[in-house]
């Protein structure tokens, strides 16, 4: 009997329609699974290559199996086959691969690894010296019934709006690096052919906050990302508001319910997204490895 393999590999560009597939097919409401289409598809902003070169997949027998998305050189997250979150010899093999720098995925030093809750591979992690020390906060919205009005005027994203959708970007996030190149890139990877942008806007007619929303298809969950208000107007209902109108475009779209993950430190988001009927699921923690253990 022959022994199965599970190979690491880095997908190419051609490869990443196949990877957005499968990671679209992986999506239940029951279990908030790490890794979204769009989390990849918020990630093309920086180009196809990119995308593909942050990426990771494992495969047994031709079967992708597991896939990981490099958020940062230092910040890996894993999604797993949902009917193999147990299976140990994937589990154990991911730890190898996660944990000794010359696999190429993850350096020496000072990283992080985003497991799903009830995986064999978290606790793998644990019990050879990671450390579950960053707390994150998923929250979701049922989509069953119709979303209340948002109260504002929402338009969509189009290339006509695209200079203000950059801007109410950039005030948002500090240290923003949205410009007209990246969200080109990012409206024209595979992942946006289920995406949509949307802008909130006030009573003067400036826009306010704005969303992306990523839907993983008809009966899955969608996504949330990302979501922010323009800093000179917090603090007046709009990040509720376009809340709000992400989840009614998502169920437009088919999604079974709205998803969006933040820091559990960032009070004031979770509660805008309470106030917008999103419910907390259980925190989640990051894992963290200072230095790779000396083998010796």
């Amino acid at each position: 009997m022959s022994r199965v393999t599970i190979a690491l590999q880095q997908p190419s560009p051609d490869d990443m329609d196949e990877v957005l597939d499968i990671l679209r097919g992986w999506q239940q409401d029951e279990a908030h699974v790490l890794l979204h289409p769009g989390d990849l598809g918020w990630f093309w902003r920086l180009g196809g290559a990119a995308a593909a070169s942050a990426t990771r997949t494992w495969r047994r027998d031709e079967r992708v199996v597991a896939i990981g998305l490099l958020d940062e050189p230092f910040w890996l997250r894993v999604a797993i086959a949902p009917d193999l979150r147990q299976d140990e010899p994937l589990a154990r093999q991911i730890a190898v691969d996660v944990s000794d720098p010359d696999r190429g995925v993850l350096p020496m030093e000072n990283v992080w690894f985003d497991v799903p809750r009830g995986a064999l591979l978290r606790d793998l992690m644990l019990s050879s010296g990671w450390e579950a020390t960053e707390a994150w906060t998923p929250l979701s919205r049922d989509l069953t019934d119709p979303v209340e009005e948002p109260g504002v005027r929402v338009e969509t994203g189009t290339p006509a709006r695209m200079a203000e959708r950059i801007a109410v970007q950039r005030a948002s996030f500090e240290g923003s690096t949205f410009t007209n190149e990246r969200w080109h890139a990012m409206t024209g990877g595979p992942a946006y052919a289920d995406a949509r942008c949307l802008l909130a806007y006030d009573e003067d007619g400036a826009a306010v906050a704005t969303v992306t929303v990523w839907s993983a298809g008809p009966g899955r969950p969608g996504l949330l990302e990302p979501m922010g208000v323009h800093h000179e107007h917090r603090g007046r209902g709009y990040g509720r508001a376009i809340s709000l109108a992400a989840a009614a475009a998502l169920r437009e779209m088919g999604s079974s319910s709205a998803i969006v993950c933040t820091p559990s430190s960032y009070e004031g988001a979770i509660a805008t997204y309470e106030a917008a009927g999103f419910r907390r699921l259980p925190q989640r923690w990051d894992l963290h490895r200072e230095v790779t253990p000396d083998p010796a």
